[in-house]
């Protein structure tokens, strides 16, 4: 039997990365459940290649001016404005 795709290792390396505690249960549940995801990524190599239509071109149409919302109309909805612009909170 040929070795597995993923390791518990690896597995503990993902959680520590992504700062998610698991217990033992659940790293050998998770490395089981990424081997069969790569698994099923490896099975696309048997889909066979096909003829396929010519490149595609570009199919966006040109820019329109056109009249757009007033300020007022803009600003309708907003939770909060100021002189006339949305306000967000702050970011610190």
């Amino acid at each position: 039997m040929s070795d597995p795709a993923v390791d518990p290792e690896e597995v503990r390396h993902v959680a520590d990365l992504a700062r998610v505690d698991l217990g033992d249960d659940e790293i050998e549940r998770f490395t089981d459940q990424f081997g069969e995801i790569l698994a099923a990524f490896e099975a696309l190599d048997d889909v066979p290649e096909t003829e396929r239509e010519a490149d595609l071109s570009n199919v966006m149409r040109p820019d329109e001016v056109r009249e757009s919302l007033s300020q007022e109309e803009a600003l309708r909805n907003a939770s909060d404005t100021e002189e006339g612009q949305f306000k967000g909170p702050k970011v610190s």
